[in-house]
C-alpha cells in the first residue's frame, strides 16, 4: 500500500508544476497577442510570426547541444539558473524597443524552454520516493495541462486590457517569485553520475529509446497536422460560433487534466495496456473528428478523448524515457524528446498546411489519424516485447 507524499516532497514539486505552467503559458502566449505585437511594430501579424517560428527552431535545435554544455552542472543550480534567465528575458521582452529585440529575447526565453523541459521531468522524479515517481510525472505535465486551459486565454485577457507589454511583465514577476520559493524548498540533488558527450553514441544504440523517439515523432506531427488548424476546422467545418470555438478548445485542456490522473492511477499497474490504450484512442479520436462535426456534442466529446489522450502520452512517454536510460542520460534523453516533438510540431503543421491548402479542411484529421495509427502499430509490435 503507497504511503502519502510527505511535505518535504511536495513543496519542491509545487514549485515545479508552476514553472511549468509559466513556461508554457510564455509559449503559448504570443499566439494570442500576435495582432497587438504586430500593430506595435507596424508590421503584418504574419511577418511578427517570425518570433515563434524562431522560438520553435531554437528548442528544436538547441535542445540537446544546451543539455550536454549543462548537464554537469550541480541540478539544483541548474533549475535555478534557468529560472534566472527565463525570467530575466521575460523583462527584455517587456522593454523590446523594435521587434528584433523581441525575437532576440524569445529565442532566450527558447533557451531556457529548452533546458527546463530536459531537466523537469527527470528532477521531478528525484525528489520524490519512488512510489511517488507517477504522481510527480502528473503534476509537472498538470502544469502543462492548466497553461493550455488558462495560460493563453487569461495572457491574451491582460494583453487587451493593459497593453500585450505588462502580460510579459506579469510571467516575470511571478517567475521570480517562484525562483526565490524554490532557491528555498529544492533540495540539493548531487551529481552521483556525470554524462558525457562520448556516451551519445550509446544512447542512441538504446534500441527502446529509439522506438520511443520514432513513435514520439510520428505522434507529434499526426497530432499537429489536425490541431495547429484545429480552430478554423470547429468553424468552418462543424460550424460553431466564436465563443464556443474558445469553450471547446479550454475543454480540450481540462480534459488533459484527467489523462494526468489516468497516467498516475493506472500507468505502473498495466503499462502496455496504458500506452496502446492512449496511442489507439487518440488515432481514434482524430479519425472521428469529421464524421462527428454534424453534431455540437459528438464533436465536443471526441475533443475531449483528444485532450485526454494527448496529456496521457506526455506522462506516459517521459516515463518511458526516464525508465529505459541512467539517471545520467535522463536529462539528455529528456532534451532529445523535446527537440524531437518540436520537430513533430512544426512538420504536422506544414503537412497541415499542405493539406488544407491541396485538398481540404475537412481531411485533416484523417491524415493526422493514419499518422498516429502508424505509430501506434509500432508500438504494439515492439514495446509488447520490452
Amino acid at each position: 500500500m503507497k504511503t502519502k507524499m510527505s511535505l518535504k516532497e511536495w513543496l519542491p514539486l509545487i514549485g515545479m508544476t508552476i514553472s511549468a505552467f509559466l513556461v508554457n503559458t510564455s509559449e503559448f502566449m504570443p499566439i494570442g497577442l500576435l495582432t497587438d505585437i504586430s500593430n506595435d511594430f507596424n508590421m503584418t501579424a504574419a511577418q511578427a510570426g517570425v518570433m515563434i517560428t524562431a522560438y520553435s527552431w531554437t528548442v528544436t535545435i538547441l535542445s540537446l547541444p544546451l543539455m550536454l554544455l549543462a548537464c554537469k552542472i550541480e541540478p539544483k543550480k541548474l533549475l535555478l539558473g534557468t529560472l534566472t534567465v527565463f525570467s530575466t528575458c521575460q523583462v527584455l521582452s517587456v522593454i523590446s524597443i523594435g521587434f528584433p529585440f523581441l525575437v532576440v529575447s524569445r529565442i532566450g526565453v527558447a533557451c531556457a524552454h529548452s533546458i527546463f523541459w530536459a531537466i523537469a521531468s527527470p528532477l521531478a522524479v528525484r525528489v520524490v520516493s519512488k512510489e511517488h515517481q507517477s504522481k510527480a510525472l502528473s503534476a509537472i505535465i498538470t502544469g502543462t495541462a492548466i497553461a493550455m486551459v488558462l495560460g493563453m486565454p487569461l495572457g491574451r485577457m491582460i494583453g487587451l486590457q493593459i497593453g500585450w507589454r505588462m502580460t510579459f511583465l506579469c510571467v516575470a514577476v511571478i517567475s521570480f517569485l517562484v525562483l526565490v520559493y524554490l532557491a528555498f524548498v529544492f533540495p540539493k540533488i548531487e551529481n552521483t553520475e556525470s554524462f558525457s558527450i562520448n556516451q551519445l553514441p550509446e544512447l542512441f544504440k538504446n534500441s527502446r529509446l529509439m522506438i520511443t523517439y520514432i513513435i514520439t515523432f510520428l505522434f507529434a506531427t499526426g497530432y499537429y497536422t489536425t490541431y495547429s488548424y484545429i480552430e478554423p476546422f470547429l468553424q468552418r467545418v462543424a460550424g460553431f460560433p466564436s465563443t464556443l470555438v474558445t469553450i471547446t478548445l479550454m475543454l480540450f485542456g481540462v480534459a488533459g487534466l484527467s489523462g494526468s490522473y489516468l497516467f498516475s492511477r493506472y500507468y505502473d499497474d498495466h503499462r502496455f495496456a496504458f500506452v496502446q490504450a492512449v496511442l489507439f484512442g487518440f488515432a481514434g479520436a482524430l479519425g472521428l473528428l469529421y464524421p462527428a462535426s454534424i453534431n455540437m456534442y459528438m464533436i465536443i466529446l471526441v475533443c475531449a478523448i483528444w485532450g485526454i489522450a494527448a496529456m496521457a502520452f506526455q506522462t506516459s512517454f517521459q516515463a518511458e524515457i526516464i525508465g529505459c536510460v541512467s539517471t545520467a542520460a535522463s536529462s539528455v534523453a529528456m532534451a532529445i524528446f523535446s527537440a524531437i516533438f518540436n520537430l513533430g510540431i512544426g512538420s504536422g503543421t506544414w503537412l497541415g498546411g499542405v493539406v488544407y491548402t491541396n485538398t481540404s479542411l475537412n481531411f485533416i484529421g484523417f491524415v493526422g489519424a493514419m499518422i498516429v495509427l502508424v505509430a501506434a502499430f509500432i508500438s504494439f509490435i515492439k514495446f509488447r516485447s520490452k
